[in-house]
């Protein structure tokens, strides 16, 4: 029965991501559709092959041993969560939209 079952690797943002990043953490995560562009490898965080654990424990314990690297990622992953997600900037976004949506009328 499992056999020739399919995993589905492509997920929307995930609000886990986009909380680490405004909490200033660092984040790991597995490369597919939605993960990856919550994360810039080696600026806000590392990806990890999907189905590898050999892959995902070199990560993790790669950041685990470089506290200087972890805060360097939280503090990028906070500055792209702010520029990207804050009341301003979503509100900015939202005018911008409907704007070009009214000049189209």
């Amino acid at each position: 029965m499992w056999d020739d079952m399919i995993p589905f690797f492509h997920v929307g943002m995930p609000k886990s991501l986009l909380e680490a990043a405004a909490a200033g953490c660092a984040a790991l995560t597995i490369g597919v559709t939605g993960c990856s562009e919550a994360v810039e490898p080696g600026v806000t965080g590392n990806l990890f092959q999907t189905c590898d654990s050999s892959s995902l424990s070199k990560v993790l314990l790669s950041l685990i041993e470089d506290r200087q690297r972890q805060q360097l990622y939280g503090a990028k992953g906070q500055e792209w969560a702010k520029a990207i997600f804050s009341a301003v900037s979503l509100v900015s976004q939202t005018v911008n939209i409907y704007d070009g949506v009214l000049r189209h009328d």
